[in-house]
């Protein structure tokens, strides 16, 4: 089993489903603090709506995103240490809740969600280590490239490698 990850910007809600699609993903689990988004289909009651219009799930889970304190200071000085390290410190206050999104996780093939398409500068690759460490389940990044070509061959290579870009 494996945890994936996947960011939306740069995306519309039609290329994000198809990618979430390619990825076999059964249930999104947003992890924004606040689900709201200018871009359309993005918030939470939409989102939920689409996805559940597409045979997908959706779960919010409001701890797992970043804190506001956090957010403003990385705003201000955009020391990337800096916002990892107090994330990381967040997030080893909410084993409970990373516990129980590995048992999600254990059970579904479920994607993390955010904005940023560079999982390595979002906090959902932070989340996704943390459940790695909890139950073991590989982390695979969904990213765009995936879609970029319509020869399935390719396809299946982008796909690997987001898969191993973890």
């Amino acid at each position: 089993m494996s945890i994936f990850t996947i960011g939306y910007e740069g995306l519309d809600i039609d290329q994000f489903i198809k990618l979430l699609k390619l990825g076999k993903v059964d249930m999104v689990i947003d992890i924004r603090e606040l689900p709201l988004s200018r871009k359309r289909g993005f918030s939470k009651n939409g989102l939920r709506e689409i996805l559940q219009a597409n045979g997908l799930g959706y779960c919010h889970i409001a701890a797992l995103g970043c804190p506001k304190p956090i957010r403003n200071q990385y705003r201000e000085d955009g020391d990337w240490s800096r916002y990892k390290r107090d994330f990381k410190r967040y997030l080893t206050s909410q084993r409970a809740v990373v516990a129980e999104l590995s048992e999600i996780a254990q059970e579904s093939h479920c994607a993390l969600l955010c904005f940023e398409a560079d999982y390595q500068m979002c906090h959902r690759s932070m989340v996704a280590d943390a459940v790695h460490q909890d139950c073991g389940l590989q982390i695979n990044h969904l990213q765009a490239a995936a879609l970029k070509t319509n020869n399935p061959a390719q396809r299946h290579l982008a796909l690997a490698y987001a898969d191993k870009s973890g």
